[in-house]
């Protein structure tokens, strides 16, 4: 805890100066994000720092290889979906961006299987992301299925997104954008990964 405690001071010494009138307007007016982001919860992907955005900018969702479940509305617990509603119904978010990444645990668990000390949970949830290995296993070079998995999972979780009455319907009419996207964290490049055809540098 001694570390995350040091950070803070930091926080309070070096940035909260600079940002409090932000803070301040923020706390006082309320949240306005222009854009949600479904991102991975690795600790080296971290949405605000690659987007270089600000406090207020972006409402964040982060889960094991930036997944969304397909629309399910009953009496158990969803967190992400949860957090599309807020950002889309509450919020009113522009777009939302579902950033996958280069050597995602998760993907990897889908793969070549969840290892032992994780299958209570990591294991059924990688499972939306089932049709990224049979995609993935289809190529002939091994060394690249991680990756072609990875840019899968993203397209499913687009497609995932627009089973949600509300996101197809404010997708309809122009009120909302889904963006699909991949960051190289050796590389730190972004790749635009359109829900169909090929992928393109930012």
């Amino acid at each position: 805890m001694d570390e995350l405690i040091a950070g803070y001071r930091r926080f309070r010494a070096e940035t909260w100066p600079q940002q409090r009138a932000r803070f301040e307007a923020l706390a006082a007016a309320g949240q306005r994000p222009h854009t949600m982001v479904i991102a991975c919860s690795d600790s080296r992907v971290d949405p605000q720092m690659i987007f270089s955005a600000g406090p207020g900018e972006l409402f964040v969702v982060r889960n094991v290889a930036n997944l969304v479940p397909p629309y399910l509305p009953d009496a158990l617990f969803h967190g992400t979906s949860a957090g599309v509603e807020f950002a889309v119904r509450v919020l009113q978010v522009a777009r939302i961006v579902v950033m996958g990444h280069a050597l995602c645990g998760g993907i990897r668990a889908l793969m070549d299987g969840a290892p032992p000390e994780a299958r209570d949970f990591v294991a059924g949830w990688m499972g939306i992301a089932r049709r990224a290995r049979e995609v993935a296993l289809r190529c002939d070079a091994p060394d690249q299925r991680q990756e072609i998995a990875e840019y899968e999972a993203v397209r499913i979780s687009l497609g995932n997104l627009m089973t949600f009455p509300w996101v197809a319907e404010a997708v309809a009419t122009g009120r909302l954008a889904l963006h699909g996207a991949h960051f190289g964290v050796a590389t730190g490049r972004l790749v635009l990964v359109p829900a169909a055809g090929p992928a393109s540098p930012a």
